[in-house]
Order: C-alpha cells, then sequence, then structure tokens
C-alpha cells in the first residue's frame, strides 16, 4: 500500500472537507508545516497577527463551512485564543493547526522558547474552547485521531486544535480513503414521534403562532428545510440577531428580528404576542432577549436544538433538530396555520432614500442609505457595538448574508472578518460596518485587504469613542485617541478613503465604492458621539426607571442552559 505522511494526510482531509484557505503567521516551530500546507494547494493568507487569523478563519468558517488557523507553537497559539474561544461560543467549525518541538526535544529537561515551562499547558488551555485538543505524536495513530477531532468539529460545529510536532510533519502514515462526512446519530423514532405529535397539537389549536428562527438552522444545514416549514405554516418568522439571514428577509414572512427592547414595534408586537412560538436553533440568551427586555412568559413555547426538543416543561432527549423541521413541514395542513394579518419586514423598512444636500450625518440615516445600497451580492459584517445593533433592522437578501458576533461580542471582530469573508465567497461584496474604537483594536488587518487588493467597502463609524459604553456608563475610558482613519489605505498601500460629514458625500462615496474594484474603500463617517442607532434608543427608553422595566426572567429560569443553547 502506498505511503503518505503526516502532514499530506492532515491536509488532504482537510481539503476533503472543503478547505481552500488557510490563516495564519508564522514562527520556526511550524515552518516546514507551512511548506507542505502551501504544496497541497490550500492557500495560506498571512495576517498581522494570530488573533486577526482567528476572527478571519471564524468568519471564512461561517460561509464555507470550515475555516483553519496555521500557527506556531506557545506565543502564536495561545495568542489565537480569543478567537478561537468565539468560534467555540458561536458553532463555529475552525481547525487550529499549530506547529510544535520535536518530540526529543519533549523529552529533554532545557527550556524551550515560547513556552511557560509545561508543554501540556496549550493543549490543556485548547481543551476547554474546542471539541477536540490532539497532539499527533506518533504517526501510527495520527490518521485516527485526525479522523476523530475532524469528525467532531464538523459534527458539532465547534473548533478543534490539532498541534504537530516539526519531527511529525514528514513521518510516513497510512494514506487516507475516501472521505466521509460524520453521520449524526438518528432521532429516537418514539421520542420523535411523541414530540412532534405534542407540537402539532399545539401549532394547530393557536390562534397567533409565530417562528423563531435561530443560527442553527445555518450551521447545521437546514434552511432549504426551514423555508419549506415557514412556506407550508403561513405564518410570520422572526430571527434572533446570530441568526439573521437564515431567510431571505425579502421573503413575505419575514418579520425581522427580535431582540426585546431593541426591536421594532412591529416585530416585537408580533412575537410577544404569540399564543404559541415555535423557537428553532434559536438560542435563548440575554443579547438575543434584548438584555433581558423581552417578554416571552405566559406562552407556551416550543424549543428545538441540536440535541433536544422542549415544549413548555416536556424534555424530549435524543431528538435531532433537523428531524423536527422536517417532520414539521410534512405535518403541516395545507391551508397552513391560523394567524391574523402581519407586514412583511420588506415592506415596512424605507429603502428610498434621498440624501439632503448638507444634511449632517446620523446612525439612523446613514443606516436608511445602507438599506438601499446593500443587494443580493453583498455580505454584511458588523462589529461589536452599535454597528450590530443598528445593523439588525438592514434588510437582508440571502443566507450567510450578516456575519457579526451577536452572542460572544469580541470587539476588534469585524475588520479581519472581512478578510475572512472576502476570500470565503468572492462573488459577493463585503460590507463592513466598524465602529472607530472597535476598529482600533485590530486596524492592522486593513494592510492584508490592501495587500490582497480586496475590493471590500469598510464604513468605518466615527463617533469619538466608545459610544455603547458611553451609553451604559460615561467615564474617561471610553475616550480614544482619534486617527485620520481615512488616510489609512494610502499609508498601507492600497486601496482609497475618504471622510464624510454629510449626506451628500455620503452618496458620493458610496457610489464611488460601489464603482471601485481595487483595494478596500474605506468610507470614514463623522458621527455626534452620543448619536446612536434607533435600536439603541428603544433599549434604552425600555430600560429608563421611568419605564418600570420588567426583565424577562420567567422565560429564562423556564430554559436550563443545555436547552437553550
Amino acid at each position: 500500500m502506498a505511503q503518505s505522511t503526516v502532514a499530506t494526510y492532515l491536509l488532504e482531509r482537510l481539503k476533503q472537507a472543503g478547505l481552500r484557505h488557510a490563516f495564519g503567521v508564522p514562527g520556526d516551530y511550524v515552518l516546514t508545516f507551512m511548506d507542505r500546507l502551501i504544496e497541497s494547494g490550500i492557500e495560506f493568507v498571512g495576517t498581522c497577527n494570530e488573533l486577526n487569523a482567528g476572527y478571519a478563519a471564524d468568519a471564512y468558517a461561517r460561509i464555507n463551512g470550515i475555516g483553519c488557523i496555521c500557527v506556531t507553537w506557545g506565543v502564536g497559539g495561545f495568542s489565537a485564543m480569543n478567537a478561537i474561544a468565539g468560534a467555540y461560543a458561536e458553532q463555529v467549525p475552525v481547525v487550529v493547526l499549530v506547529g510544535g518541538p520535536r518530540t526529543t526535544q519533549r523529552r529533554s529537561s532545557m527550556l524551550l522558547h515560547h513556552s511557560v515551562g509545561d508543554f501540556s499547558t496549550m493543549q490543556q488551555a485548547y481543551s476547554h474552547i474546542t471539541a477536540a485538543s490532539v497532539l499527533l505524536d506518533d504517526p501510527a495513530e495520527a490518521p485516527q485521531r485526525i479522523d476523530r477531532a475532524l469528525a467532531r468539529c464538523m459534527a458539532e460545529k465547534r473548533p478543534i486544535m490539532i498541534e504537530i510536532p516539526a519531527d511529525m510533519v514528514d513521518r510516513p502514515c497510512p494514506p487516507p480513503g475516501p472521505f466521509a462526512a460524520p453521520a449524526r446519530p438518528p432521532s429516537d423514532p418514539d421520542a420523535l414521534a411523541e414530540a412532534l405529535e405534542e407540537a402539532m397539537s399545539l401549532l394547530l389549536t393557536a390562534k397567533r403562532p409565530v417562528i423563531l428562527g435561530g443560527v442553527e438552522l445555518h450551521r447545521y444545514g437546514l434552511m432549504d428545510e426551514f423555508h419549506r416549514l415557514v412556506e407550508a405554516s403561513g405564518v410570520p418568522v422572526a430571527t434572533t440577531l446570530l441568526g439573521k439571514t437564515v431567510i431571505s428577509e425579502h421573503h413575505p414572512q419575514a418579520i425581522g428580528v427580535y431582540e426585546g427592547g431593541m426591536s421594532r414595534r412591529e416585530v416585537r408586537d408580533v412575537v410577544e404576542k404569540a399564543d404559541v412560538l415555535l423557537c428553532l436553533g434559536a438560542w435563548i440568551s440575554d443579547i438575543c432577549l434584548g438584555v433581558n427586555t423581552g417578554r416571552l412568559e405566559g406562552r407556551h413555547m416550543i424549543l428545538a436544538n441540536s440535541g433536544r426538543l422542549k415544549i413548555s416543561q416536556h424534555v424530549y432527549e435524543q431528538v435531532w433538530i433537523g428531524d423536527v423541521v422536517s417532520g414539521l413541514a410534512d405535518r403541516m395542513p395545507v391551508a397552513g396555520l391560523t394567524h391574523p394579518p402581519f407586514t412583511s419586514v420588506s415592506r415596512l423598512l424605507d429603502t428610498g432614500f434621498v440624501a439632503e444636500p448638507g444634511r449632517k450625518l446620523t446612525v439612523s440615516r446613514v443606516m436608511k442609505r445602507i438599506n438601499g445600497f446593500i443587494g443580493n451580492d453583498t455580505t454584511v459584517i458588523a462589529e461589536t457595538g452599535d454597528s450590530i445593533v443598528a445593523a439588525a433592522d438592514l434588510v437582508m437578501h440571502h443566507d450567510v448574508g450578516f456575519i457579526g458576533q451577536a452572542f460572544y461580542l469580541s470587539i476588534g471582530y469585524a475588520l479581519p472578518a472581512t478578510l475572512g469573508a472576502s476570500l470565503a465567497d468572492p462573488a459577493r461584496r463585503p460590507l463592513a460596518l466598524i465602529g472607530d474604537g472597535a476598529f482600533q483594536m485590530s486596524a492592522q488587518e486593513l494592510s492584508s485587504l490592501c495587500r490582497r487588493e480586496s475590493n471590500v467597502i469598510l464604513l468605518l463609524m466615527n463617533n469619538d469613542g466608545y459610544t455603547t459604553e458611553r451609553v451604559i456608563h460615561e467615564g474617561s475610558y471610553n475616550d480614544i485617541q482619534p486617527w485620520a482613519y481615512h488616510r489609512l489605505p494610502e499609508i498601507f498601500g492600497g486601496g482609497w478613503g475618504e471622510r464624510v460629514t454629510t449626506e451628500d458625500e455620503l452618496d458620493a462615496a458610496l457610489e464611488r465604492a460601489r464603482a471601485s474594484n481595487r483595494g478596500p474603500a474605506l468610507v470614514e463617517i463623522m458621527l455626534d458621539r452620543l448619536d446612536t442607532s434607533e435600536a439603541l434608543k428603544r433599549l434604552g427608553a425600555e430600560l429608563s426607571p421611568d419605564k418600570g422595566r420588567q426583565a424577562a426572567q420567567p422565560v429564562l429560569s423556564a430554559v436550563e442552559p443545555d436547552a437553550a443553547r
């Protein structure tokens, strides 16, 4: 039988899983493996640091189905950990490849550079934020360890970490056979049948049923079946912010994003007046409920997540969400379910923006302009902060048309994520919404976009610091050093930048950006430091002491943590 090598086996498996690019930073322990990676045909995309590589791979994986970073042991692996923690929290399948010291060095008493004194520390640390953390220190065992780890990555939609000692890279091992995606364990047939019967009995007698779609529908490739269920039911469909675009928001049944007090009144009224809420793949979290301003108590809830189904207080284990979605679609009556009339979000939101010359820019008016600018060929990447809150009201056209960390909420994610999105789907042009404070956290990745002549559009919302934090609690720590952001493309050597202060200037800059295709277009949008999105204003009004706020604790206490996730 022909022989392979540990590196060849690993890289062939990643290619079979759909990987075309790997992000990372070189380091002495990983250089030989990087040579093999490039020889394999996987394109290596150098980033400015390992954290940004992780963010880029995360966004890439959300679109492509699998992402990868390749870094050196110790300093490289530790630097990437926050990005991988975010991927773990939001169920994103990212493979972390770490080139490590030789196996002979591990048996020596000499301390090695990049270490903390214990060879197992990084493996142990990654075990908390990955589905599997493995060391390929035995060529005979390497294929089995690779296959087991990759199977978990793809089945659980969570990161894995694989460490390859430098002297294992070219060691012979058996060749890889045909690739087979891991089969998901089937639902328990009796539990599934009983669960579907109970769910349908609630839905058929409901007067105001509503569907709430979540991110797991995308992660597990269930959008087509979800679409079939939606159309068979005929009822209104909202999504969580993390699950935005699990259905096109131009669909006539789509009513927009539900996020408690941050929601538009029209979508909030429909969801919170539902007598039966069918939650599919949605995580019940504080952000999902608008910082606990959501009011979902007092109604029947059907919660279907990746491994279980919860109907009011009845819990069905070993029930796969895909079987629930298809089973409910099959059981829908020909005429659909009963529901009062409702208005789709695409009819509610005005995309016919007309710029007023000389009018000062505001977040609300900027977002209206963007709504008319984005199209079916756009992927929107929204940064943590008011950018992602504001983006909830954009009307998106297609699946994976929106990327943002709406649960882990790591500031600095969006700029490197834009790099990943641009490579994962070159046919769709990325448009990133980034606050000035968040931009400063990962600004150097603009250099990578310039280097690759990526035709991304970066809308930098310059409101002079951390405005979202100012709204929560003002302090001098919310101030940052002002930069001439629009000049950075010139400094980094690619693309172009422009600062705009009025609506007509923004209009002209966006049209210039639409027409340009070589290098990033950075539009610095000047805003008042306390100007915020309409969604954040709605939340502020909801949380006002005068409101007499009533948090949505009943629904949270009724949902066990793993059922909600």
